[in-house]
């Protein structure tokens, strides 16, 4: 299984204000979901923060997202290392299929593949 990319994901209560804030470090949004911006790098577009206001399908807003390429197998891994999952593997309708699982330290990561 590979990392594609690694993306934190910031809690705003005011996502205007994030981007404009992010705006003046060069981020410009990508995605758009009202509960979930992407903002990304123009030069390097894999640099990428999302901003939420909360998950709108997950009991928790995750901490920080890694895509891989290979999401079931990830799951396995997971599973199989006895890893708190948080919130169970499905396919979401905006086209990523993702579970949550916590780290050691607490932290929530999103785990997911695009379909």
């Amino acid at each position: 299984m590979a990392v594609r990319r690694v993306v934190p994901n910031l809690q705003s209560e005011d996502a205007d204000a994030s981007r404009e804030f992010y705006g003046l470090l060069g981020f410009e949004e990508v995605m758009n979901h009202g509960w979930i911006m992407t903002l990304a790098s123009p030069s390097s577009p894999a640099a990428q923060i999302s901003v939420m206001t909360g998950d709108r399908t997950a009991p928790v807003a995750p901490d920080m997202s890694v895509e891989v390429d290979d999401v079931d197998a990830a799951y396995a891994v997971m599973r199989a290392s006895g890893a708190e999952i948080v919130h169970p593997l499905q396919d979401e309708e905006w086209g990523v299929r993702r579970f949550f699982v916590r780290d050691p330290t607490g932290r929530v990561v999103n785990v997911l593949g695009h379909r």
